[in-house]
């Protein structure tokens, strides 16, 4: 139980027994249950804890110092021993802290130690005079906190490792020209949908933790469109950067969409009730297109000239290897949609499986048309914003007749920023800007009000 409650709890109780609402006999069971007698002791300990943790800290810092005034008077070899021994050290007090049920102290330790892994890599290869990338050294040191994350089984940890995966990433952009050649670091980067699909998705399981989930899709997704980039300029025909183009923003909300729990999930565990994942995804594909929906209903968009395919030339080794992870991913995109009962069963829902899917097609037959030199462009903004509005009202409706108040600001969202968009996007005058940011701020309020007029309190959210 929360501290503060139960702190709050004794206060009411105490309170209560007074007044005569309740007698010694009840006060006693609520004591018992909630455990009052322990709570000045916890305080206590909480406050050696501190003293302690600031102590180490300091203490810490300065044989930080003194080995660091000594550095290079030290040997490799114990050089070597100092930084490996601190690390070593550093994670068993960690990992038997944490056993011994000091939760928030042993996993602060232990994210030191994953800390501390990434400076004995950065001290190693500096010792031993080992050249490389930046972005290698982030890539092997997440590798290390994934190992640590999936035996802790740590929460933490899991984003530690992910957040320095997707630095790596980041990171390797500005050596673009490096890593294109054939190596290790090279395959990681083609392949980082595939590897984070294959790694970090079952670790999001394993720690039960929604935020590795989010995360891990997130990086999957900007992984798919930083990769598929090149082969939209580097494609020598329009049609076939237009199938590339589809692919980098047709298949990520298609597979978010039709994301399944039991896909991942195995028999023994119940993880569709303690975390559900599947409701994450399309959340986040919802949100997907939300965005590429306003980025499209731009004009500019499409009134720009189509890439020249000599632009990118010398990325044909690239294309194999992008394709094989957005094939890998279709075709799981394509078995979970066969297997989604929406299409099947009747729903109440504005934004459902179907409505989803033809969206997608819509979208990919105009992305397709576009990049066939067909005479599209003039209809594409205001198809595109039929269905940013569309999206838009589905998404207000869908959150007033369920009470979910994600679905209804996001819509609310999406429904103004378009109206505002478009205002500010064509030549009109300041008189009718004043009159639409007026309008849309006192139709927020007034949905708003009513809204959570008409909201039931803990409405479930259907899958």
């Amino acid at each position: 139980m929360d501290e503060k409650f139960r702190r709050q709890l004794r206060e009411a109780a105490e309170q209560w027994w007074k007044e005569g609402l309740i007698d010694a006999t009840l006060y006693e069971k609520l004591a018992d249950r909630y455990r009052f007698d322990r709570l000045e002791r916890e305080a206590s300990n909480r406050f050696i804890t501190i003293l302690i943790s600031l102590g180490a800290v300091l203490v810490g810092l300065g044989a930080i110092t003194f080995v660091a005034a000594n550095w290079q008077a030290l040997s490799r070899s114990m050089q070597s021993a100092l930084m490996l021994s601190c690390f070593i050290g550093v994670s068993a007090a960690g990992f038997y802290v944490w056993r011994s049920g000091k939760q928030r102290l042993g996993e602060s330790l232990l994210l030191l130690a994953g800390l501390l892994l990434g400076a004995n890599l950065a001290l190693m290869s500096q010792i031993f005079h080992q050249s490389g990338e930046l972005y290698e050294l982030f890539l092997v040191w997440s590798f290390g906190v994934t190992a640590m994350a999936y035996s802790l089984r740590l929460t933490s940890l899991a984003g530690m490792a992910l957040i320095l995966l997707s630095i790596g990433f980041w990171s390797s952009l500005l050596s673009w020209l490096n890593w294109q050649e054939f190596g290790w670091s090279s395959l990681i980067i083609r392949h980082l949908p595939l590897i984070v699909s294959a790694v970090f998705v079952p670790l999001a399981y394993w720690c039960r933790s929604r935020v590795i989930f989010a995360l891990s899709a997130v990086s999957i997704v900007a992984s798919l469109l930083i990769n598929l980039r090149p082969l939209m300029l580097w494609s020598a025909s329009p049609l076939g950067a237009g199938f590339v183009l589809v692919a980098a923003f047709v298949l990520p909300p298609a597979l978010l969409w039709s994301y399944r729990d039991r896909f991942w999930q195995r028999q023994s565990e119940a993880l569709s009730e303690n975390a559900p994942f599947q409701v994450v995804a399309r959340g986040l594909a919802l949100g997907f297109l939300g965005g590429m929906f306003y980025l499209l209903s731009f004009h500019w968009w499409w009134i720009t000239p189509l890439p020249n395919a000599g632009q990118a030339a010398g990325f044909g080794d690239w294309s194999s290897a992008t394709m094989v992870d957005a094939i890998v991913l279709g075709v799981l995109a394509l078995v979970n949609w066969s297997q989604l009962g929406g299409f099947r069963q009747p729903t109440v829902l504005t934004i459902n499986s179907r409505t989803i899917a033809s969206l997608l097609v819509l979208t990919a037959g105009l992305l397709l048309g576009r990049m066939s030199l067909l005479p599209v462009s003039g209809v594409l903004p205001l198809v595109f914003n039929g269905m940013l509005f569309f999206l838009a009202i589905g998404l207000i409706r869908d959150g007033l007749a369920i009470g979910q108040r994600p679905l209804f600001w996001g819509g609310m969202a999406l429904l103004v920023l378009g109206i505002v968009s478009r205002v500010f996007e064509y030549d009109t005058g300041l008189l009718l800007k004043s009159i639409v940011l007026v309008v849309c701020g006192v139709g927020v309020i007034v949905a708003g009000l009513r809204f959570e007029r008409m909201t039931k309190p803990h409405a479930p959210l259907p899958s």
